[in-house]
């Protein structure tokens, strides 16, 4: 099986009032030189067979209609790297 990403986003001229309360917590935090947080959604589906080009034009119509509100979110689709390092890194 293989991993397929969807990475979702508020378009650019949405405000993003968690992204924004993240940046100005980071610096009570002590982490400096911030200038600015985004906070999205990241989706990760195991496909079953080939990640063809039908199989990411079935997930990019997935994340089209259901897994991103295309009015105010821009989304990815990408194949994930087999080779996965552990999480925080």
């Amino acid at each position: 099986m293989a991993r397929v990403v969807v990475d979702v986003m508020l378009k650019p001229e949405i405000l993003d009032p968690q992204g924004q309360a993240v940046q100005r917590a980071l610096p009570r935090l002590g982490f400096e030189g911030i200038a600015d947080v985004r906070q999205g959604k990241r989706f990760e589906l195991e496909v079953e067979g080939p990640v063809d080009e039908a199989a990411l034009a079935r997930v990019h119509e997935m994340a089209e209609t259901f897994l991103a509100n295309t009015v105010i979110e821009d989304f990815t689709v990408r194949v994930e790297d087999e080779t996965r390092t552990g999480a925080g890194s």
